[in-house]
């Protein structure tokens, strides 16, 4: 072979080998993300309506922000966390109130045990074991309420108002921090049903009360209560983009968790998702001992999912967080980015969200005053989105009486450096449109 013809041979191999590498560094960059690539864009809040001022501009630059497709994404590593209070949150209305309610109406309460109302709390004052054991015939397995109206009337006072129908006070010693009895009541108050058949009550409640009109009432013993619940559009559109965006999303509830469960199943939340007061079971049977948080075991029913209360809950089921160090702040890295409530039952879980606050107003005084008070900037104060409240008249009562103490005495609400919030004047109220979508 000359050399000319060794020369073109040469140069058809390296033709070939150049066209095979060209075809594998092709190959192998397809199949590669660009880093200049820019991330899909985050997912939008599609409802607009009832939202006020820039809230909603604030919750979307959140959710871009710290969403999967945000410049602080969690990108393979831990999800972003935001939770929820649930009634009167996400929903108008009460799921508790709903359930009680049906439950009273087809005379579903248990009888306590020998006709003992102090085994159905320990908080229960004996002016109020008395009146319900007066007012509530012991004769059969669950207690007349669909008929006797004097023992409907009797709960329903103890449960709604804290007192007996004559005015006598129904709990005592128990840590207004920690525990709100009259929540737990409801709970307590499904022992010897299962799980299984406390949902079935809520379903039923729920069917019922999302079926009424705006405004309904129904006849519980001798009085009207609240008839009608509706999911609210807004919130249902934040968790469904939270969710898009990556976000963890959890329901943080005050009302029984097999409760909450069967309702939050219409926002897209799980029962893994979904916190509320636990009750101790037995033999598969719920009791009207309360599981515990913390430093609380099992039984000793001294703190459910309210004020602090939410935070340690929050802490041990979300976080990982156990034993005493649930029941305390903790660093950033290990709390919700986003918070949304409405009562001061939800101020520890909200004022531990590191990015943003929603607060729905319902002229509650500490969450007001600390929401008005906004001292970094990252609460945010919205009307109700249906029936929301006119403006309150007097000044939030935040230098003096705005706090509750442990033992149940008002005192100054406080910052976090220990200095009195003023009061604080009531400037966000309004009338969005009513929504009646269930």
């Amino acid at each position: 072979m000359n050399l000319k013809r060794r020369a073109v041979a040469a140069a058809a191999v390296l033709a070939v080998a150049s066209a095979g590498l060209l075809t594998v560094q092709a190959t192998a960059e397809a199949t590669q993300t660009d880093p200049g690539e820019r991330p899909a864009p985050c997912p939008d809040l599609t409802v607009s309506r009832g939202w006020h001022g820039e809230n909603k501009a604030r919750l979307q630059r959140m959710i871009d922000t710290y969403g999967h497709c945000g410049a602080r994404g969690h990108k393979g590593g831990a999800k972003p966390v935001a939770t929820f209070d649930w009634d009167n949150t996400v929903i108008k209305n009460d799921v508790g109130d709903a359930t009680m309610f049906w439950m009273l109406r087809h005379g579903k309460i248990r009888t306590p045990r020998g006709g003992d109302w102090r085994t159905t709390s320990r908080y229960l004052t004996d002016p109020a074991a008395g009146a319900l054991a007066k007012a509530c015939p012991a004769t059969g397995a669950t207690l007349p309420t669909r008929s006797d109206a004097a023992c409907a009337d009797e709960i329903l006072s103890v449960y709604g108002e804290g007192t007996t129908t004559s005015g006598k006070a129904a709990f005592a010693g128990f840590d207004h921090r920690r525990m709100e009895p009259q929540y737990a009541w409801l709970a307590q108050l499904t022992r010897g049903w299962s799980t299984r058949r406390v949902k079935h009550f809520a379903a039923a409640a729920r069917q019922e009360n999302l079926a009424a009109p705006i405004g309904a009432e129904q006849r519980v013993g001798t009085g009207k209560v609240t008839g009608w619940v509706r999911y609210y559009d807004q919130q249902r559109d934040l968790i469904r983009t939270l969710k898009k965006a990556g976000f963890d999303v959890y329901v943080v509830s005050a009302s029984p968790e097999p409760v909450a469960e069967v309702w939050a199943r219409g926002v897209g939340i799980d029962a893994r998702h979904t916190i509320g007061i636990r009750n101790v079971t037995a033999r598969g049977m719920l009791t009207a001992h309360l599981k515990g948080c913390g430093t609380v075991r099992d039984g000793d029913d001294s703190m459910i999912t309210y004020i602090d209360g939410k935070r340690c809950w929050i802490n041990q089921e979300i976080h990982g967080v156990r034993g005493a160090a649930a029941e305390k702040v903790q660093p950033a890295a290990k709390r919700q980015v986003f918070a949304a409530g409405d009562s001061d039952t939800d101020i520890s879980f909200l004022r531990d969200a590191t990015r943003l606050r929603l607060v729905l107003n319902r002229n509650k005084n500490e969450l007001m005053c600390r929401a008005y008070d906004n001292g970094d900037g990252r609460w945010l104060v919205n009307p109700m989105f249906i029936e929301p409240k006119g403006e309150k008249a007097d000044p939030y009562p935040c230098a003096t009486t705005g706090y509750t103490e442990r033992d149940g005495t008002p005192g100054p609400v406080r910052r976090t450096d220990g200095s009195v919030i003023p009061d604080q004047r009531d400037t966000v109220y309004g009338a969005p449109t009513p929504s009646s979508a269930p």
